[in-house]
């Protein structure tokens, strides 16, 4: 009866197995941005996301200072080279955001305050596999990427010198015709 049961359940496995197999091999699994990803797609992505970053993630705090000068740093790194898929102030999408999937998120709408700093230090430094986020770790420091966590763990309480210099990030957002 057990040995019955087990070969029943590898024979559901291998079955399921080849099934999947076909249907990536055939073309009915959605590779385009633009298809919405099935429940179980999003459910593993996510799930191994957090599982990675609650593992490997830095778990000390920021040591980059909050000052005016690190938080002007970190914005002038970010408007370089996020603004263009996370957005400037204005938090309008531009049209890459637009045609990405999975969508990045607007910072200065829905931004990450409430994430560790060491979180966000670990999503520029890696990036994140099968999105468009990419990885900073060969073409920033260490210390400009903490400094890009820091202003985006301090994004809505800026001080007024840092406040001005982010109003002044050129969004990236095209202008529709009326």
């Amino acid at each position: 009866m057990i040995k019955g049961m087990i070969l029943g359940a590898l024979s559901l496995i291998v079955g399921g197995v080849i099934v999947a197999a076909l249907v990536i091999k055939l073309g009915y699994a959605p590779a385009n941005a633009d298809a919405t990803p099935s429940w179980l797609e999003k459910t593993i992505a996510k799930t191994a996301l957090r599982a990675v970053i609650n593992r490997q993630a830095p778990k000390t705090p920021n040591p980059e200072a909050l000052n005016d000068q690190n938080l002007i740093e970190g914005i002038e790194i970010y408007a370089q080279n996020c603004a263009v898929c996370h957005g400037a102030s204005d938090g309008q999408p531009s049209n890459i955001a637009l045609g990405l999937y999975q969508r990045p998120p607007q910072l200065a709408m829905h931004g990450v305050e409430d994430d560790p700093p060491g979180h966000t230090f670990w999503k520029v430094f890696h990036g994140i596999r099968m999105t468009g986020m990419p990885s900073f770790a060969h073409t920033l420091t260490s210390e400009e990427i903490w400094k890009v966590a820091l202003f985006l763990q301090n994004m809505k309480t800026l001080t007024p010198a840092a406040q001005a210099v982010w109003k002044h990030v050129p969004s990236q957002a095209v202008k529709k015709a009326s």
